[in-house]
């Protein structure tokens, strides 16, 4: 039997409504010349028998067929087959609900199917789900672009179709912009080890080169500089010497303010972006803030860069902004680059030896009407007063991430004293336990099923980035089953 099929019940039953779920999907996707209006309906028979696998049959399709993310296709990690989601629940096709202590990838701060989410997606199905965006506009970008910009301080957004892009154009907007201003000697980044910024080539270059990935593609990546991690002995020194060695090269600083997430889980003093912001503009360094994971409140504040401040009590600014992950709730693949009118209108220039250049940028799903739709319902909720009808309450993604950084403190606390344990920190609605030895992420895969949470851990940290939805009892859940499973890789389990 293999890996999948131990995470099945012994029974072997789905859950009646995901087989129903099923069904009225194959009823609904239709194909061929028949128009919207038609009263035939067609379903393809590989489709109709795909969606009506047994779950053993299901699990089996996927094991042979699907890439996973980071994934061998020769020993797949297993995986558990989910049938529907609600609230801060997944809903397993084996009949299990467990509480998603991950938002599914830092993304569903809202939770699933919300009903004012599931709204805004069917209202603008009724105009359209997509137009290019190339020589078009539409009210929902424009609507998107404006309230990004105040809300971040920036001047400018392109509104992108996923994080990795975001810092795809993020790059190339500080390469134009020393093109555009006759520096074209300035082709080389700076950042920081422990880093990540996502899995294209250019956001790849700039991740850490031992955790991410630069192994496999030594040949083909590019060759940045890289300083120590923000936290460890003379990292704002470090920074200083290498960018003024290679003030020359340098065209951008990248950086993941106050939290490295999927580069380890660090939490680092905010201090060291307002040293980074001064660097940089002493040495006409780009600084890029990567805030795909941090953004929309998960830290304590709005922007995790809004944790460094000067003495007069302003942000620290960056010159590039990147957005996305929780940017529509989860809803839809989207994300924005957000720039200052000094780099915005600076890269398009013409400089002495040749034409000036618009953005070289302009994927497929440019603004997509669906994706700026449902993120401006997911700013609405973040965004609304704590008790309605009070505007002085304060905002609600306040709230809900003081309320679950505070448990997620108490309830995670008596970690630190199990054997194995080298940290526990929380920031905003962040928990990590590191442990000394890397987890074991199949026997934790079935662990969660038993013990009602949704967990995947990396390396040797095991954490939680919880939907703001969570309720005390749902969150408690999560930090028990985190206690357990470190309780597990301690004995041996």
């Amino acid at each position: 039997m293999n890996a999948n099929a131990l995470l099945l019940n012994s029974s072997g039953r789905r859950l009646a409504a995901a087989r129903c779920k099923v069904k009225a999907t194959c009823r609904r996707l239709s194909f061929g010349a028949s128009t919207a209006s038609s009263s035939s309906e067609f379903t393809h028979p590989l489709i109709a028998e795909a969606l009506n696998r047994s779950t053993a049959e299901h699990l089996e399709a996927d094991r042979t067929t699907i890439f996973h993310p980071y994934t061998s296709m020769i020993d797949p990690t297993p995986v558990l087959p989910v049938a529907s989601a609600t609230g801060a629940k997944l809903h397993l096709e084996t009949g299990e609900s467990l509480v998603d202590g991950m938002s599914s990838w830092w993304a569903c701060v809202h939770g699933y199917n919300h009903p004012q989410l599931n709204a805004a997606v069917a209202r603008q199905l009724e105009d359209m789900s997509h137009v290019m965006f190339g020589g078009l506009t539409h009210r929902p970008a424009v609507a998107l672009g404006s309230a990004l910009t105040r809300l971040t301080g920036m001047d400018k957004a392109f509104i992108c179709d996923s994080g990795s892009i975001s810092v795809e154009i993020a790059l190339k907007m500080a390469l134009q912009y020393h093109r555009a201003n006759d520096r074209p000697g300035k082709s080389r980044f700076l950042t920081v080890r422990g880093g990540y910024h996502g899995d294209t080539f250019g956001a790849m270059s700039v991740c850490d080169p031992v955790t991410g990935m630069h192994s496999a593609f030594s040949s083909v990546l590019p060759q940045h500089i890289f300083c120590k991690m923000p936290g460890e002995d003379g990292a704002l020194e470090d920074l200083r010497e290498k960018m003024e060695e290679n003030a020359g090269e340098v065209a951008a600083l990248v950086l993941e303010p106050v939290v490295q997430g999927a580069g380890g889980m660090r939490f680092y003093d905010p201090a060291y972006l307002i040293g980074a912001r001064e660097l940089c503009s002493e040495h006409d360094v780009v600084l890029i803030f990567d805030e795909i994971a941090t953004g929309f409140g998960r830290t304590g504040e709005m922007w995790a860069k809004d944790h460094a401040r000067d003495e007069a009590g302003e942000a620290v600014k960056p010159d590039i902004m990147c957005v996305g992950k929780a940017l529509t709730g989860g809803y839809m693949t989207s994300a924005a680059t957000l720039a200052t009118e000094r780099v915005a209108t600076g890269l398009s220039r013409p400089p002495k030896d040749g034409p000036p250049l618009p953005l070289m940028h302009g994927p497929t799903f440019t603004a997509n009407p669906l994706a700026c739709a449902v993120a401006l319902e997911s700013l609405n909720l973040l965004t609304r007063p704590t008790e309605d009808g009070n505007p002085d309450s304060g905002p609600w993604w306040k709230a809900r991430v003081d309320a679950i950084g505070s448990q997620l403190s108490r309830e995670l606390a008596p970690a630190r004293d199990l054997p194995g344990v080298l940290d526990v920190r929380v920031m905003g609605a962040i928990g990590v336990i590191e442990m000394d030895e890397p987890l074991d992420v199949p026997k934790v895969t079935r662990r969660c099923v038993e013990l009602g949470a949704w967990l995947r851990p990396f390396g040797k940290n095991l954490y939680t980035f919880p939907p703001y939805v969570v309720d005390e009892d749902e969150l408690g859940v999560i930090t028990k089953t985190m206690l357990a499973l470190v309780g597990d890789a301690t004995s041996g389990r």
